[in-house]
């Protein structure tokens, strides 16, 4: 009962906004207890690591970011999002180790800036380079062949733009580069850099409200990230690379000039087809038809299809913009690959810097995330005029 006035009172006091923040909250939590009838059957594509999150900020609040506040690392989350951050430009860096608990050499880096022509246009890059270290290819006897070091690659331009005073739109071009073999012929096999290009397309929404008797702002996000060809290795294969949609809102309570908390949920799924464990080949489908059919393609139906679906939560506290502590949690169904961990962590701004890190803990033993650390470096002109105007 408490939560059905809540809920109406919101309902009176402005748009659908608030309810559909509380909608994805209680849609996210109620698929939680449901059970699985069905064997593990995880999505797979080629070059995951598009997925990861590639800032401090998001990966300490659970990888929630769709629908956060505007920030230099929007592109990954949300391009459309650009079109209201309040700086002429600005430019930053993130370093992820990655899999440390495995492995000892691979790692994720991070570039990413913006430039604002006008108040309504502005336009984005990015690049991200992954690394493996060195890999030993051997034969059949366990004999040294060729020693080489993966790498993989993505860069991507955005245009976003702000087409009223609450709503932007973003398009964002891609262009994947995955070098993983270095030529070695597999199996019979001569293999190739896998290539790919790609698009996303986003929106954001934003209003201010009163809520609860505090200035408040609700957002919401949505992002069609990696809409692109498939990537092959060989001449006879290809894969799909990471479709995916990505939904989400957040509200931030400014409580005083010092004060500032913020909550955000994101939902995600995957766009391409659920393996078939009847099957023994996969679906030789197209992009088109995989963009459609993988809301209703999962061979365990309408409770598989809701299992697919990762949730992710977050929440931000900022005070007097210069100190932030952020925490979070990321669920993935343990039939879908099991990542479940909390997440946490922190940041700086001084001067038009800001300096971010988090930390990921998984909720099971010996899970190759553990101790998971992020870095990012920032600077933005917003932030350096802030600070002026505030030594004044």
């Amino acid at each position: 009962m408490h939560f059905l006035r809540m809920t109406g009172m919101i309902m009176k006091k402005n748009t659908v906004a608030p309810v559909l923040f509380l909608a994805l909250l209680m849609i996210s939590t109620a698929t939680y207890g449901q059970d699985n009838k069905y064997d593990y059957n995880p999505i797979q594509t080629v070059v995951p690591w598009l997925t990861i999150a590639p800032d401090s900020r998001a990966g300490a609040m659970g990888d929630a970011g769709v629908a956060t506040t505007p920030d230099i690392y929007s592109m990954h989350w949300n391009p459309a999002k650009f079109a209201f951050i309040d700086g002429k430009y600005g430019v930053a860096i993130s370093y992820i180790p990655w899999l440390r608990t495995m492995v000892p050499d691979i790692n994720i880096a991070y570039l990413s800036g913006y430039y604002r022509f006008d108040k309504k246009q502005v336009v984005s890059a990015s690049l991200i380079y992954s690394s493996y270290g060195k890999i030993d290819f051997t034969d059949n006897t366990g004999a040294t062949q060729l020693v080489v070091n993966p790498n993989e690659w993505a860069a991507d331009v955005a245009y976003s733009r702000l087409f009223s005073e609450n709503f932007s739109g973003g398009v964002a071009f891609r262009f994947i580069y995955s070098n993983l073999t270095h030529g070695y012929q597999i199996d019979g096999q001569d293999t190739k850099p896998g290539l790919s290009i790609a698009a996303d397309i986003s929106g954001y929404y934003h209003k201010g409200i009163n809520l609860f008797n505090k200035d408040a702002l609700i957002a919401i996000g949505a992002d069609i990230s990696n809409i692109g060809s498939k990537m092959s290795y060989t001449e006879s294969y290809s894969d799909f690379i990471p479709m995916n949609l990505r939904l989400g809102s957040a509200l931030t309570f400014d409580f005083d000039r010092f004060n500032k908390l913020s909550f955000t949920v994101d939902l995600n799924k995957l766009l391409v087809p659920t393996p078939d464990s009847t099957l023994t080949e996969e679906k030789n489908i197209s992009v088109p038809e995989a963009l459609f059919t993988s809301f209703g393609d999962a061979p365990g139906g309408f409770v598989e299809e809701l299992h697919e679906i990762t949730y992710s939560y977050g929440a931000e506290y900022w005070y007097n913009n210069i100190f932030a502590l952020r925490a979070g949690y990321f669920h993935e169904n343990a039939y879908k690959g099991k990542r479940q961990y909390f997440t946490a962590g922190a940041g700086f701004r001084m001067s038009g810097f800001t300096i971010d890190f988090s930390y990921l803990m998984p909720v099971t033993l010996n899970h190759p995330l553990a101790r998971t650390l992020r870095f990012s470096l920032s600077f933005d002109s917003s932030a350096l005029r802030k600070a002026t105007q505030t030594s004044r």
